[in-house]
């Protein structure tokens, strides 16, 4: 059903785009509706693949994608009259330009009262545009409803939400910060179990792109952190702080296995026994929620089943949220010297090849400044001079997104923008799909390069491939994994599950 249905989404999404009919939608003011309705036809096509399989046993998504059928149709339907009226007026516009004809003012005022006076077709092709949109519109929060791309089949262990893999070897100049954070843990003193406010709170705070998540992950997977701590948890909040979303992440993390709970009465209770009154440390990353009454709710709720020593690791962009949340003064994370900025640079640029050339050297430095120590910017435009002739290095240095004021305008980091502008029309077009996807969500390669070609941006699964590599190399996708389902009959055994990432929230 759903491999029939991938392709009239496609149909509808490109008639939803032909210029023709954005340009008419445009002149009556539809073009926002317009413009939404290829947003939630993006939005379903993401999970449509894995809708199909949960509708052979689920009625509610059966229904579901029924329905979507349905509502694929209509839209179907009022795009088509749209084109065929675009059309018909450019057609009407060039007999005109043929043969002037004059007529009388009394008659074209009737003209607009007419059965296919342009008013009456846009009154009536609006309400049928309103109509098809608010149906989809209901379909999409059902679709929200059912966590199409949160969950997988009750025997694939999850993890959502989370990613605390890091490569130690491939960070450069956060040792120190590392080891700072470290021994504030394992020094924790012990406080009594009867203290509502046993856990500790640390803060780390930077701005974007500087490496929050990096330092939490060494941290994380430190083993001197692993030896102290008798739970060791990691779980990606977002802007989006939802106690009972945050709970069933901790469950699944904790247990290694997909949690159904939506209740919260259940769900305090399997968290209590989860956590048990181990000692645990939990890294809740990308924290963005500066309502207090909420983390209140969820500290009383950690509090509660925590063992002595305990603690939490908070990674965010913000000082107010640092401020609430933080039982210990904050720690900041600084820029990259110049230093460690040139070796980040070289290693991602050069490899391991030693560079002799001191003129190609110099503008290498040169530009290393312009990313003002940023390891995400660093790490971003090395991608791109790697791809490039030695020759067009000095290009890179000359471009106007250097421009000092180009951050506090647009809010991206120039680095980024540049390595932007340098993908391929087909690479960016790819790129801006992703972002139809929930901010830090996981992405299935194998389905994101399926997404590509049934909207034709691509021909083949091989171009598909070449592109996710370059957007991983050029740091715009990132926390590429393959996921691994642990069979029960040996632990040394195990299936891979496809290769998943997700876009650094800078890109998102």
């Amino acid at each position: 059903m759903g491999s029939l249905l991938m392709p009239l989404l496609g149909s509808v999404a490109a008639k939803a785009g032909d210029a023709l009919v954005a340009e008419l939608l445009r002149a009556w003011g539809l073009d926002k509706s317009r413009r939404k309705l290829e947003r939630h036809l993006a939005a379903v096509q993401c999970i449509l693949l894995d809708a199909e399989v949960k509708s052979r046993t689920n009625p509610g998504v059966r229904k579901w994608i029924n329905d979507l059928k349905t509502a694929a149709y209509q839209a179907d339907d009022v795009l088509d009259e749209f084109r065929y009226e675009a059309l018909r007026r450019r057609v009407a516009q060039l007999r005109r330009a043929a043969q002037i004809r004059r007529c009388s003012t009394a008659r074209k005022v009737l003209t607009y009262f007419t059965v296919n006076s342009p008013l009456v077709f846009c009154l009536s092709m609006s309400r049928k545009m309103k109509e098809a949109l608010d149906i989809i519109d209901e379909l999409v929060v059902e679709m929200n409803n059912f966590h199409f791309l949160q969950h997988t089949e009750t025997s694939t262990i999850v993890h959502p939400h989370t990613h605390s893999h890091v490569d130690e070897l491939e960070v450069v100049g956060r040792q120190y910060d590392k080891e700072q954070v470290v021994k504030i843990l394992l020094g924790h003193s012990h406080v009594s179990n009867n203290d509502k406010n046993n856990v500790m709170v640390l803060p780390i705070v930077g701005m974007g792109g500087i490496g929050k998540t990096t330092l939490a992950q060494l941290v994380h997977n430190d083993q001197r952190v692993v030896q102290h701590f008798e739970l060791v948890l990691w779980v990606c909040v977002s802007d989006k702080f939802i106690i009972e979303e945050i709970i069933q992440s901790i469950i699944e993390v904790a247990t290694m296995k997909k949690c159904d709970l939506t209740q919260m009465e259940t769900l305090q209770k399997e968290l209590s026994r989860v956590l048990g009154k181990k000692r645990y440390l939990l890294v809740l990353d990308d924290v963005w929620n500066e309502d207090e009454q909420k983390w209140d709710a969820m500290r009383s709720l950690l509090c509660s089943h925590a063992g002595s020593g305990s603690a939490i690791i908070v990674t965010s962009r913000s000082d107010q949220v640092a401020s609430i949340m933080g039982t210990l003064p904050l720690h900041h994370i600084s820029l990259l010297d110049d230093d460690q900025s040139w070796e980040l640079f070289h290693r991602k640029a050069f490899g391991s090849e030693v560079e002799k050339n001191e003129e190609l050297i110099s503008v290498a430095k040169n530009i290393v400044r312009k990313c003002k120590g940023l390891p995400l910017a660093i790490k971003t435009i090395a991608a791109l001079l790697r791809s490039k002739h030695h020759s067009q290095w000095s290009s890179v240095v000359d471009s106007d997104v250097w421009k000092d004021d180009i951050l506090t305008v647009t809010g991206i980091v120039p680095a980024l923008q540049l390595s932007y502008d340098h993908l391929s029309s087909e690479a960016q077009i790819c790129f801006s799909f992703c972002a139809i996807f929930p901010k830090d969500s996981l992405m299935d390669k194998d389905t994101l390069i399926q997404l590509w070609m049934a909207n034709d941006f691509i021909a083949s699964e091989t171009r598909g491939q070449q592109i996710f590599d370059m957007l991983v190399w050029r740091c715009f996708l990132q926390d590429v994994e393959i996921q691994k389902n642990l069979l029960s009959l040996n632990k040394d055994d195990f299936i891979h599950r496809p290769t998943t990432c997700k876009m650094h929230d800078l890109m998102a």
